[in-house]
């Protein structure tokens, strides 16, 4: 009996590159945890990695779903290392920072599969699904955003003896409240570099927000159908082609209606012309 040859979840190019830039943000956000940072910050820090870990944890579970057999994917492509690059830390396991290492190998395959291709294939892929592009990129810029914005705030005002952002609860409630054009008003920048950060974080919403509503609406509207054209509009074009025109279908009482014409004229209720118009369109259904 021959062997099924290995199989392995294929991905589209949307996808492919969403996963590497969140990689490589994600890279950054290890080196971040890195650095001397303060704890709020350091907090804060691992709520964002905490939730990439999960997108890599369902990319992972995707990808061995479709994979046969398992191990194509597990040994072939190195899924282990995917999975041990997406094995959360929670902030406690600090040694499970250095896991974070194992996601170069994501890196590297997606990157690979990138290269193998032209850069017009790459544009013409671009053009026949901008709908997914412009998903993966909306909401990588949301999430980028508000990384940024949320760092650096807290940066900026749990220095200031007025600033009530303090926590790193307070700035990820900041920022989502502001990139989403809601402005709840409890929390707010006191200092000059926390506003331009505020201003910033609110024009970019503006342009994510109407995006992801835009997104949403066109995946709620159903595609208009192509219109048919009319009988009459069909008709019309066979015979501007040429095509023959259908022949009319007899009437199977055509000698009655004769008949009942010739009683009517007899009878003096159809006279001239009338009868002879009457007579040749009886004619005419033959």
């Amino acid at each position: 009996m021959k062997a099924e040859a290995p199989v392995l979840r294929q991905h589209g190019n949307a996808y492919n590159i969403f996963i590497l830039v969140l990689t490589v943000y994600s890279l950054a956000l290890m080196v971040l945890l890195l650095l001397p940072i303060d704890q709020a910050e350091r907090d804060l820090v691992n709520v964002y990695d905490t939730a990439i870990c999960v997108i890599f944890l369902g990319d992972f579970v995707y990808n061995l779903s479709g994979a046969r057999p398992r191990r194509t994917y597990l040994i072939g492509q190195r899924g282990w290392l995917d999975l041990i690059g997406s094995i959360p830390s929670l902030g406690f396991i600090q040694i499970g920072a250095l896991f974070r290492l194992a996601r170069l190998s994501r890196l590297t395959r997606i990157t690979r599969l990138l290269r193998g291709q032209a850069g017009k294939d790459l544009i013409l892929d671009v053009l026949a699904n901008r709908g997914q592009y412009a998903t993966f990129i909306t909401v990588l810029l949301a999430g980028i955003v508000m990384t940024v914005a949320s760092i650096l705030i807290l940066q900026f005002e749990s220095t200031s003896p007025d600033g009530n952002i303090r926590t790193g609860g307070d700035a990820l409630w900041w920022a989502m409240v502001t990139i989403t054009t809601v402005g709840y008003g409890d929390r707010f920048p006191v200092t000059f570099l926390g506003r331009i950060i505020a201003m910033a974080v609110m024009f970019s919403g503006i342009g994510i927000i109407g995006a992801l509503a835009s997104i949403l609406a066109s995946l709620l509207v159903a595609p208009a159908k192509p219109e048919e054209p009319a009988p009459e509009a069909a008709a019309g074009s066979a015979q501007a082609a040429g095509a023959p025109r259908p022949a009319a279908v007899p009437s199977l009482n055509i000698e009655e209606r004769l008949a009942t014409l010739d009683r009517l004229r007899a009878s003096g209720t159809v006279t001239g012309d009338e009868y002879v118009t009457r007579r040749s369109r009886i004619l005419d259904d033959l």
